[in-house]
């Protein structure tokens, strides 16, 4: 499973601004990594895990913007298209480096 979280947050105060850099730097403390500016995503070993991953991060939520998360499985991730560009070769960004004990 993959979890993705998906924002549009306002950075016009500086009160907004500081809500942003911190949204930010508690989902790459959980373990996200950034795809793209503002889309972030981890690898979830089961929908369960997602789910309370997904429960962590409205802890932490923003006052205003919009936050969406989106769960898929690992074979629905794998074939997104690439219309443009070329997908990273970061091995943190695979599930080959998830563990099951």
């Amino acid at each position: 499973m993959r979890l993705m979280i998906m924002f549009d947050l306002p950075t016009e105060t500086a009160q907004e601004r500081k809500e942003y850099r911190q949204f930010r730097q508690k989902l790459i403390n959980e373990g996200f990594l950034m795809v793209q500016y503002s889309v972030y995503v981890r690898v979830c070993v089961t929908r369960q895990t997602a789910s309370f991953l997904e429960k962590r991060v409205k802890k932490f939520l923003p006052r205003g913007g919009v936050v969406q998360s989106l769960m898929v499985t690992e074979k629905q991730y794998n074939d997104m298209h690439f219309l443009v560009g070329e997908p990273l070769k970061d091995v943190r960004n695979s599930s080959d480096r998830t563990v099951i004990l």
